[in-house]
């Protein structure tokens, strides 16, 4: 027998949303041999919405020595994590990574930066500009998806000017555990006004977090529910890949059955966006990736997630063809 809460958030697929009641109590609730019925669920609601899976890349185009002191970041300059950092990519770098996509159905290339953002136009902001145009004149198919960090109007009317389609800005958590759970050198509030200038200039929004940084199931429930409210597009959620040398090296995994909920949970708050597994996905869920992607999942980051490599596209490419059984 279906449980009365989920039989009640079958209703979404009748084109009604959830209340943050009822969301709260789904996450709450929902234990066990239940979860799967959620999942399933959520796997009808992602069928009914959105349809089939979309694989997308991204360059890490600057890394490391970033100011800011995210709490699971590789690239903080706060954390001793060893890894490499440069400066920002020739063009021709940039231009030679989104060409090896050539051939695959990789559908956006995320270009993206380490470090607070750009608030003024100095030289490294105009150079990026003049790469993204070349991106475009070169691979005029491929939809550009930008993260650069915080944004002031001026330059956030500048990239909706240069050929980009979506800008990523996660939430990570519920905006009100942001101090606590990820940083303190920039706030939430940033964050969401960098959202609302790009929208103002046409540019979608791909906006999601992070689980298992130490956050509730109800801490998640209100992520969901906060990415709703903004409207955006696409939501990449990943998994905590606990890193050496960061804050949350030593903390303790989440479960693939919390992951199933989580993700679950997600869909059927935002049942329209492109939801995206990204980090996480092969090194922290291994076994249970292909449960987790049928939780109402229709994205995917394949190549790699800027310091954490990944499987290959092609490998990737096998794995939404077998997906698409299940459409």
């Amino acid at each position: 027998m279906l449980n009365p809460l989920i039989k009640n958030a079958y209703k979404i697929l009748d084109g009604r949303e959830l209340t943050r009641d009822e969301a709260l109590e789904l996450g709450e609730k929902i234990t066990g041999p239940e979860i799967l019925d959620l999942v399933s669920l959520a796997n009808k609601v992602r069928t009914k919405f959105c349809g089939t899976f979309v694989p997308c890349s991204i360059v890490n185009a600057k890394s490391g020595s970033c100011s800011q002191n995210c709490k699971f970041c590789a690239q903080s300059a706060h954390h001793n994590t060893e890894i490499e950092s440069y400066e920002l990519l020739d063009q021709e770098k940039v231009i030679e990574a989104a060409g090896a996509l050539n051939g695959s159905d990789v559908e956006f290339f995320g270009y993206v930066t380490s470090g607070f953002g750009y608030l003024k136009v100095d030289a490294e902001f105009e150079k990026i500009l003049e790469t993204l145009d070349k991106l475009h004149e070169r691979y005029p198919d491929l939809q550009l998806c930008v993260s650069l960090g915080i944004l002031s109007r001026e330059t956030a009317k500048l990239l909706s000017e240069h050929n980009v389609q979506r800008y990523n800005m996660n939430l990570q958590v519920a905006p009100q555990r942001y101090s606590d759970l990820i940083a303190t050198t920039h706030t939430i509030e940033e964050k969401i006004q960098t959202i609302k200038y790009l929208q103002e200039f046409g540019v979608e929004i791909c906006c999601g977090g992070i689980f298992g940084l130490g956050e509730t199931m109800s801490d998640r429930v209100e992520m969901a529910l906060a990415v709703r409210e903004l409207k955006v597009e696409g939501s990449p959620l990943n998994v905590l890949v606990p890193i050496k040398g960061t804050p949350l090296e030593h903390q303790t995994p989440i479960t693939p059955a919390e992951v199933a909920k989580s993700f679950a949970l997600f869909r059927l708050i935002n049942p329209h966006n492109q939801i995206k597994f990204a980090a996480g996905r092969e090194s922290v869920m291994k076994d249970f990736m292909g449960l987790l992607m049928l939780s109402g999942l229709d994205s995917l980051m394949t190549g790699g997630y800027l310091t954490i490599r990944g499987r290959s596209i092609a490998e990737d490419a096998k794995f939404i063809e077998e997906l698409k059984d299940f459409s």
